[in-house]
């Protein structure tokens, strides 16, 4: 059985104070390039461009592009002309920062107890820095991730939420390529970016809780140190420790990752490899783009309406995967059809998005599925989305 074991990375795998490191780290890249900037305007633009960031929410940018927009061209300087003085910063002068760190030994026994049992471990860090960075800091942490097979590392070249945000674990999971059943806990210390946004997106939680630390958020859910958590991890039976889909927080962050983890898989692939299908029972990117658009707009959209707009109305099962012929998907432009989906998922979600508890438990009566609600179609929709992500990764890896 895959059981999906996510660690934060700073004060849970390593012990440092990231509101300490960051100031020293942000005062030593200023000084890096004092030569083309001068270090206060480099300081200011650095932080602002870090805050848009952490707010980013929209699904077809990732962190390093909203950082980007945002960074350059007030400095009047372009990436590519600082991209060389960047890398050796990381490679030369970040490293010096490990001094500000220490490892924990007790981490490194848990990371390899939980590899040895055939685990999946991936380090679900709060994707604010470039992967050389992250890459730097689990080395200081004993667990150079060139000897530990870590599953997943997000990092801001790939993700494009921050974890203050709930989508971040939604799409932290459907970049593991989670199939909906394996069991995943969560481990962190933040009560804010770890315990509640991984709790709200229906994942499991272990909190790394201090000595004397409480919190009213964390009631009722298992807590503790580095032992505790091995002890937790020996006596729990494992199949429980079950991701739930399914409150509004859960499905809303699920529907609004899809695009996000969609747009992942179309940085991946090269355009000219868009309509390749790796079999002849297989789908192209463009192909699965397509049918997203259209069961969005034609299916998700109706339903979502019909459900809110009537009461207790009958809804059609809809095959549509004939339509991948039948509208000659293939010769379609796979760019304008992510477009077009992410457009209805965006209309989807803001409509969801103010629903009351009672709103969402709505009654429908489908013509295949029987009684059902608007929660429950939704958890269909999320289902069927996880699905062709997978389809699609699947595409690319064959390809």
């Amino acid at each position: 059985m895959t059981f999906h074991l996510l660690f934060d990375l700073d004060d849970t795998l390593l012990d440092s104070n990231i509101e300490s490191l960051v100031p020293v780290y942000f005062q030593k890249l200023a000084a890096h390039l004092a030569d083309l900037v001068p270090p206060d305007r480099m300081l200011s633009e650095l932080m602002r461009s870090t805050m848009t960031m952490y707010r980013n929410l929209r699904p077809d940018q990732t962190l390093e592009d909203v950082f980007s927009a945002e960074f350059y061209a007030p400095l009047g300087i372009s990436r590519e002309a600082l991209a060389d003085r960047i890398e050796q910063f990381y490679d030369e002068i970040f490293p010096t920062l490990q001094s500000l760190t220490r490892p924990r030994p007790e981490a490194i026994a848990l990371v390899e107890w939980a590899l040895s049992r055939g685990w999946q471990v991936s380090v679900a860090t709060d994707p604010l820095f470039p992967r050389k960075a992250i890459l730097h800091r689990l080395r200081w942490a004993g667990l150079p991730p060139e000897s530990y097979p870590f599953r997943l590392i997000s990092d801001f070249q790939t993700f494009h939420f921050a974890k203050a945000s709930v989508s971040y674990f939604a799409e932290f999971l459907g970049q593991l390529g989670w199939d909906g059943e394996a069991p995943v806990l969560m481990v962190g210390d933040s009560i804010e970016r770890d315990v509640v946004p991984a709790r709200q997106a229906g994942i499991p939680v272990f909190w790394l809780r201090s000595a004397g630390q409480s919190a009213p958020e964390a009631e009722g859910i298992p807590q503790g140190t580095l032992s505790d958590l091995r002890k937790f991890l020996e006596t729990v039976d494992i199949s429980t420790l079950k991701a739930e889909i399914s409150s509004p927080s859960a499905l809303l962050a699920a529907l609004h990752a899809t695009p996000a983890l969609v747009h992942h898989l179309t940085r991946i692939l090269p355009l000219n490899y868009w309509t390749v299908r790796p079999a002849s029972e297989s789908w192209a990117l463009t192909e699965i783009l397509c049918h997203l658009r259209d069961v969005e707009t034609e299916v998700n959209l109706a339903r979502v309406e019909a459900v809110l707009s009537a009461e207790n109305p009958i809804l059609s099962g809809q095959d549509t995967d004939p339509w991948a012929e039948q509208r000659h998907y293939r010769e379609q432009d796979g760019r304008a059809a992510f477009q077009a989906f992410l457009a209805a998922r965006t209309q989807l979600t803001e409509r969801l998005k103010p629903l009351t508890l009672q709103e969402w438990e709505r009654p429908a009566r489908h013509t295949i599925l029987g009684p059902t609600h608007l929660r429950e179609l939704v958890s269909f929709m999320v289902e069927h989305d996880r699905i062709h992500f997978r389809q699609g990764q699947q595409t690319i890896a064959a390809l």
